[in-house]
């Protein structure tokens, strides 16, 4: 397929997905086992952000129609957990006594964590599947004037 999610640049999307749910897991797992009682939101927030990843990760690789859908909206939690986590840091930091990914909006990973999911939505619209026929999006049997393009 042409315009699969998993090709080409597609396929560096998924690595860095990739290494973002390896750290983000390890840091998780690392975090929660040792440490859970200093900062049990920042570190439930931290588990979330690796379990996003991880199936940002396996829906973006794998490419099919069904898994397009759920890397979309894996990518979009994601876009929202960052923007809302980066924010209550930003408001209330005594609830992040210690850094997650998505606090100060991924400032301790570069602010990739800001960027990865504007990046993985724009590479899932642009490899949206078309239908042919009207251009609307609709196909030629569902156009109003019907399939041969007459009034009448």
């Amino acid at each position: 397929m042409a315009n699969a999610s998993n090709q080409g640049p597609g396929r560096v999307l998924v690595a860095v997905y990739g290494v973002f749910a390896i750290s983000a897991s390890a840091r998780s797992a690392v975090q929660v086992a040792t440490d859970f009682a200093t900062a049990p939101f920042a570190y439930t927030l931290s588990a979330l952000a690796a379990v996003v990843y991880l199936v940002a990760t396996v829906s973006l690789a794998r490419g099919t129609p069904t898994a397009r859908r759920v890397a979309a909206a894996a990518v979009g939690l994601e876009l929202v957990g960052v923007l809302g986590v980066g924010t209550l840091t930003m408001l209330d930091p005594a609830l992040f006594p210690d850094q997650t990914v998505w606090s100060g909006y991924g400032a301790g990973y570069g602010y990739v964590p800001l960027v990865l999911p504007v990046v993985g939505l724009a590479w899932l619209w642009h490899t949206r599947p078309r239908t042919a026929g009207t251009g609307t999006g609709r196909g030629a049997s569902d156009h109003p004037a019907g399939p041969t393009g007459h009034d009448g």
